[in-house]
């Protein structure tokens, strides 16, 4: 277990459906690289590594960020909005966070013709996740 996260998870007010939304930011850029679900199990994963988990609904389990890829993401801090209902996570990440091979998971932004790529590839996701079929 990691000193810094010693009192997690039990200072956070749990909601009803037992997971809190979390926006995941790089430490050193501020820019916002996903936005995940944490669950008791998830928090109970950072504290003992350092490192984000979250809850995968698609796999209806907690995953740790970087499981499959290798880009892991170090927690530098957690912070709680005024509601006490959302995260801010801010990371290192070591590597994309997009598992379609951008930086962060919001590489599109609405333009006047539509939705069009905003940020560069920073890995090819074929070569990380040669299981994956990418479709979207």
């Amino acid at each position: 277990m990691t000193q810094k996260w010693l009192h997690l998870p039990k200072w956070l007010p749990w909601p009803e459906g037992q997971r809190l939304s979390a926006v995941i930011q790089e430490a050193g850029t501020g820019a916002v690289l996903m936005l995940v679900e944490l669950d008791h199990e998830a928090l109970e994963r950072i504290k003992a590594t350092g490192r984000l988990h979250y809850y995968d609904p698609q796999r209806r389990k907690v995953v740790a960020k970087g499981e499959a890829s290798g880009h892991f993401q170090e927690v530098e801090e957690i912070r709680l909005n005024c509601r006490g209902d959302q995260l801010l996570l801010k990371v290192r990440p070591a590597g994309g966070a997009c598992e379609l091979g951008y930086q962060s998971c919001f590489f599109r932004r609405l333009g006047p013709d539509g939705w069009e790529i905003a940020d560069p590839k920073v890995f090819d996701p074929a070569e990380v996740y040669p299981e994956i079929a990418f479709s979207h």
